[in-house]
């Protein structure tokens, strides 16, 4: 059986250039991105102001209290890629018996108790300043605008104010102050403002007049970050205590310390080569290393097990992906032990493991290192979604709660320009409905640290000064040591799972990025979920529909418990692409939600 042909139809067009091309969720953060390539900035030029501007037209979706990773590869250096570590840690004060003397068995999924040190700011800031060429002013000037003076907000963004609008007029004045009109939503499409955070903008740029250079001027703004207004502004107002998503109220821990004590860093990647290609992701602080180790499973497999368009290849992937997702929740963490992490990504350990995908379902975890089981978090909390249930909680993008507990919302950006700089990151966190507005800075904390676990002895269990693992995960595809794809997407556990079929698709399948993207979906949910309340579904997988009923059909037959999602719901890749022989750079952007965009020339 030779792989499913790709799609005739595309929803856009697979854009080819060869000055610069952009992709990213929200089509003024691409026209953004690329007017910055327009007036000779670079491609981390162009990252950062488009990273900015996300923070004012995608505010549930990421925020400057929340955090980012990205992959990039300097036209100078393009075969050593970096990681930009963009992942703050657990507060000083953020400690087991803390959280136990609250009376909370996990970390919430809302509220300021749930908060890492922010690290997205600081970590665009270190790459424009090691990266780009633009002075911070000219960078900012874009986001500051919008902020200032306005722009329509997203159907969605109306929506998910809508959701959490009973917590902010009960519990969350201050949110109800910055995001409702007279006590209600906005209307979608309205022009919103957020002037506050606009301040806080331009207190950075004017803190950088204390430098001779420009290094230094965004080192001062670096400064005034971590140091200045806005850490006295978290520490004074996270001692108030306010409703949390457990219903409880509790103050947060987070201090103007924490936040000085942080920096961004640049770190070396992992990777594995699949079918000549190297793939590129964080390290087991993120699950980046995931996709490396189902790369390396699914390798030697025939092309037809490689299909997610086929029943025997999407239950291939589906088990392949929960192989290496138990070995994710068993040994993953900032104190994931690199001689394990040597061994998940051998070829041997690859060759052990793929004798375990059956011709049916799995229905439990199975981590496959020595002890694996005792590392394994709790398993107490089952979520069973009705037969063909097409509303689940989680399904799509975004989901949040009426607590304020959101599953997976997060942005995306991929950018080359015509140098070859070229850069794939994963801005979140911080979303409007994470936990009040500090009404001094326009913007409120993030709750990674709902990804640890308050059982003793996990490598993510929570510990102060160390970063949660997070799910955000870019990846950089190289061949012949130069890069040719930065790519990337929003959705929480499904970021890797919904890449890996982009990557088959495009590598195995011969389909174009934007094939690639629009070709229907499909996630397996038969793992503990990354966000509060931590729910799995043994032997869960998530659907489009458009994979057709016979497919689906054979999925349950082999005992895959199967949610449907509805034809477009899954998914909001995007990807850009260098063809170093022709010098022909092209884009492409998810049309799911009519949200995300590409741009270029």
């Amino acid at each position: 059986m030779s792989y499913t042909p790709p799609p005739t139809f595309l929803t856009r067009p697979d854009l080819r250039g060869r000055f610069g091309m952009v992709a990213t969720t929200h089509w003024i953060a691409t026209a953004t991105a690329q007017a910055v390539l327009e007036r000779e900035g670079n491609a981390f030029d162009a990252a950062v102001a488009a990273a900015f501007v996300l923070h004012v037209v995608e505010p549930h979706l990421n925020g400057p209290g929340g955090d980012m990773v990205g992959l990039f590869a300097t036209a100078e250096a393009p075969g050593q890629p970096q990681v930009l570590m963009g992942q703050g840690p657990a507060p000083a004060a953020a400690t087991i018996d803390h959280f136990r003397s609250q009376r909370l068995d996990m970390v919430p999924g809302s509220g300021a108790l749930a908060a890492a040190v922010p690290g997205a700011v600081e970590a665009w800031l270190l790459l424009l300043r090691d990266h780009g060429t633009w002075e911070l002013r000219e960078v900012l000037s874009y986001a500051i605008d919008y902020a200032r003076h306005g722009h329509p907000i997203l159907e969605r963004t109306a929506a998910t104010i809508g959701t959490v609008a009973d917590l902010f007029r009960e519990h969350w004045p201050t949110s109800a102050e910055l995001w409702l009109v007279d006590g209600e939503p906005p209307a979608p499409g309205a022009m919103v403002r957020n002037e506050r955070y606009a301040d806080v903008l331009e207190r950075l740029v004017d803190a950088g007049h204390a430098g001779s250079t420009r290094e230094e001027r965004i080192d001062a703004a670096r400064g005034e970050w971590r140091s200045g207004y806005v850490a006295a502004a978290i520490d004074t107002f996270a001692r108030t205590p306010h409703r949390h998503s457990s219903g409880t109220d509790h103050a947060g821990v987070i201090t103007a310390a924490d936040m000085a004590r942080f920096s961004a860093t640049y770190e070396d990647p992992m990777t594995t080569v699949f079918r000549g290609h190297t793939i590129v992701k964080a390290g087991p602080w993120t699950q980046g290393p995931a996709m490396l180790q189902i790369l390396n499973l699914l390798e030697p497999f025939d092309d037809r097990l490689l299909d997610p368009g086929t029943p025997e290849g999407a239950h291939t992937i589906l088990e392949a992906i929960k192989l290496a997702f138990a070995d994710r929740d068993a040994y993953y963490g900032d104190a994931a032990r690199p001689e394990q992490l040597s061994v998940l990504l051998s070829e041997g350990y690859a060759a052990e493991r793929r004798l375990l995908i059956k011709k049916t379902a799995s229905t439990r975890p199975l981590p496959g290192l020595e002890g694996g089981q005792g590392n394994f978090p709790p398993l107490r909390r089952t979520y069973v979604s009705p037969a063909g249930a097409q509303d689940a909680h989680g399904v799509g993008e975004p989901t949040v709660s009426a607590v304020g507990e959101s599953r997976g919302d997060t942005c995306h950006l991929d950018i080359v320009d015509r140098w070859g700089n070229i850069v794939a990151a994963t801005p979140s966190g911080g979303w409007l409905q994470s936990s009040p507005t500090i009404p001094e800075l326009g913007f409120c904390l993030g709750t990674r640290l709902q990804m640890t676990w308050l059982e003793e002895g996990l490598p993510s269990t929570l510990a102060p000064g160390e970063r949660p693992r997070t799910t955000l995960t870019p990846t950089l595809v190289l061949r012949d040591g130069q890069p040719v794809t930065a790519l990337g997407s929003p959705g929480g556990d499904q970021q890797e799972q919904w890449q890996l079929l982009y990557l088959l698709r495009t590598i195995v399948g011969g389909y174009s990025p934007q094939q690639a993207i629009d070709a229907p979906a499909l996630h397996s949910t038969s793992f503990p979920g990354s966000f509060w309340p931590r729910t799995w579904e043994p032997a869960g997988a998530v659907v489009e529909d458009r994979l057709g009923d016979e497919l689906i059909a054979e999925l349950e037959r082999r005992g895959h418990r199967i949610q449907r999602a509805g034809d477009w719901a899954l998914g909001r890749l995007s990807a850009v692409t260098r063809d170093h022989a022709t010098g022909t750079l092209s884009a492409a952007a998810n049309p799911r939600g009519m949200q995300g965009y590409a741009a270029g020339r």
